[in-house]
């Protein structure tokens, strides 16, 4: 929910709060943030709070020397590995400019307005998010090793499984910043691991998966080890998806998701340099089970959409994403996908057909795809196409 200003000084009296962290997204969604004093927040919510903008990635072609940080107060959260005495919080802000417009290439901005458009159109989305990662070992100086923390397997236990702990604590954490794991378990790599989240609104699921990525992070780092989120940390073993789940209903309450599964596979390819936007992130495609063709089926393979109808719901679990995708223009651009289905009730091709078209096979074809697209420039700034492009 929303606080007032006055209701978050309360709050940062009441907690003992000495910092609070202004956290946004660079063009590519790595959480970045600069951290205020309380004496701060009624500026930062009234004016914004100054950054640098041309040091910040994807940021560097601002016409404004600075952009400003405006905090949203629903997003308030305590982080709970800091002290108890002079604790720290953390809000989530928009990007604006210094007269007060959102900055184009702030992806928070671009998905809220792909979820204005949904709600114009009476159709409510809501994301459940999967998310894998490995942990490995550091070496005696503290750096990054490719060593697994354990050699266990899908859905082991312990003691072969050694990460059940550091899940446990990680699920702990996100439920007392009020978000909300569903399950956890040790995935088919060594030292992988899979978390899933409830669904929820776009911008709220869009916020929990940059809140994930740092919690994974930092509980990480307090067991000795580092999380890897890359698409294929390991040559010869499963390399880490990021499956999204995909519910939409129209205004009565009807199902319309197969609808929306549809315009998502009309609209895949050119949108792939968004959900696949490293070049190793077509090493993963096509190996173990992660899909490399358009298709779709019911039977839970190596399909690019798994798509269940049960208790009168149907749910389409997208699986070719990845964890360096940002979240905010990946949920931007299966909404609107979603809604030219939904809007054209468009039919489903048919289920894992034998012609099914290749999904890009490395980031330069990804790339000229999303160039030669109008449905991307539609929702995405050039600006950041072209940042996408070159990274």
């Amino acid at each position: 929910m929303k606080y007032t200003v006055d209701e978050v000084l309360k709050y940062i009296e009441e907690e003992d709060a000495k910092f609070i962290r202004l956290a946004f997204r660079d063009a590519y969604g790595v959480q970045k943030n600069i951290s205020v004093m309380p004496g701060e927040i009624k500026k930062a919510f009234e004016y914004g709070i100054p950054v640098n903008a041309r040091v910040i990635p994807g940021f560097e072609e601002c016409p404004h020397a600075l952009l400003y940080l405006k905090p949203d107060s629903s997003t308030l959260a305590q982080l709970p590995w800091r002290p108890d005495s002079g604790r720290v919080l953390r809000m989530f802000c928009d990007v604006v400019t210094p007269d007060g417009e959102e900055y184009c290439a702030d992806t928070r901005a671009i998905l809220k307005k792909a979820v204005k458009k949904a709600e114009e159109a009476g159709i409510e989305f809501r994301f459940g998010n999967e998310m894998e990662f490995y942990l490995f070992k550091k070496d005696e100086d503290g750096n990054p090793t490719r060593i697994p923390y354990d050699s266990a397997g899908y859905m082991d236990i312990a003691p072969a499984d050694r990460c059940e702990n550091i899940r446990r604590e990680i699920c702990l954490t996100m439920e007392r910043m009020g978000l909300t794991p569903e399950r956890s378990h040790h995935e088919s790599g060594p030292g992988q691991n899979e978390i899933d989240f409830h669904y929820g609104k776009p911008l709220k699921a869009a916020d929990q998966m940059t809140t994930f990525k740092m919690v994974v992070s930092t509980m990480a780092d307090r067991y000795g080890l580092v999380a890897d989120f890359s698409p294929l940390p390991l040559p010869d073993e499963p390399g880490n998806g990021y499956h999204i789940n995909i519910y939409a209903a129209d205004r009565e309450g009807n199902d319309v998701a197969a609808y929306a599964a549809a315009g998502i596979l009309k609209r895949i390819r050119e949108m792939t340099l968004f959900l696949n936007p490293t070049d190793a992130s077509y090493g993963r495609l096509g190996n173990d089970v992660a899909p490399d063709k358009v298709n779709w089926s019911s039977d839970g393979r190596s399909e690019l959409m798994y798509i269940e109808s049960r208790m009168g719901r149907t749910r389409a679990e997208l699986r070719s994403p990845d964890a360096s995708g940002n979240p905010y223009l990946v949920y931007a651009l299966l909404i609107c996908a979603g809604l030219e289905g939904i809007e054209g009730k468009l039919a489903l091709p048919d289920e894992m057909t034998e012609d099914s078209v290749s999904l890009p096979g490395s980031r330069k074809e990804a790339g000229k795809l999303a160039c030669e697209s109008a449905f991307i420039r539609d929702i995405i700034p050039e600006e950041l196409i072209r940042k996408y492009m070159k990274k």
